[in-house]
């Protein structure tokens, strides 16, 4: 059976954090499962057969793992246990699949109850993701022009940042401007992260001192090569049907 997602918490999280997370997961029945980290050529392997194999349409793999990763915020940071007044959430939104999903998970975060709002470091010139931006602006989520360099404007904003910037394709070793100044406000910033799929700045198949520090993964397929060493706090996953692998 493949895993479309499965959501692992890192342990930056404080102790009360994550007996709350392993609580809330126990109640809802759900148990650990054995992790299987994958490397680059495998997650993109399994992607290519369920589109060419299964027939998965790239609109229906994205919409999937976007709302996927919004229930996934939704259950790592409960609208009753966001410390501001208002739900506020920053998704930042990079120009390639990540970003996509990243859009998707705000449309969909909104939907229940969450107030994101979207920033593109750049515009992306693929039908696809300009579709997800139409549809988000359609639903009145708001976007920004610049991301604060000011780390404390950010921390006074919002609850979170959901990075869906850089994904497992990108070329750690050639990131160009705007990405390395952003990472260098995310590495600042005290409110938590969550990542979706490989944090930016991190390779996805080798350990990274350079990317960012999430507090919260959200791992596509499953965790990528780079977190073998890494201990999981909390795992979930949403599956397709059998002998696809």
């Amino acid at each position: 059976m493949l895993i479309l997602l499965r959501v692992y918490y890192k342990s930056r999280t404080g102790r009360n954090q994550m007996d709350k997370m392993n609580q809330s997961s126990a109640e809802a029945g759900s148990g650990t499962i054995a992790l299987r980290y994958l490397s680059k050529g495998e997650a993109e392997a399994i992607e290519t057969e369920l589109l060419r194999d299964y027939k998965f349409g790239q609109q229906q793999l994205i919409e999937i793992w976007g709302q996927a990763c919004a229930l996934a915020i939704t259950k790592a940071y409960p609208l009753s246990s966001l410390a501001k007044k208002q739900p506020t959430v920053l998704v930042i939104c990079g120009p390639d699949q990540n970003g996509s999903i990243g859009l998707v998970c705000a449309r969909h975060l909104r939907m229940y109850e969450y107030e994101p709002t979207i920033y593109h470091p750049k515009r992306s010139s693929q039908s696809l993701h300009q579709d997800f931006t139409v549809q988000c602006e359609k639903m009145d989520i708001p976007s920004l022009s610049y991301l604060p360099t000011e780390v404390q404007l950010i921390n006074d904003a919002y609850n979170l940042v959901i990075d869906a910037m850089l994904g497992p394709d990108t070329d750690c070793a050639n990131i160009k401007e705007p990405y390395p100044g952003i990472l260098v406000t995310l590495k600042q910033i005290k409110v938590p992260i969550a990542s979706v799929d490989v944090p930016s700045g991190w390779d996805a198949e080798e350990p990274s001192q350079d990317g960012i520090n999430p507090e919260v993964l959200i791992s596509l397929t499953a965790p990528k090569k780079t977190f073998e060493d890494q201990e999981p706090v909390r795992q979930e996953q949403e599956s397709v049907p059998q002998h696809l692998h």
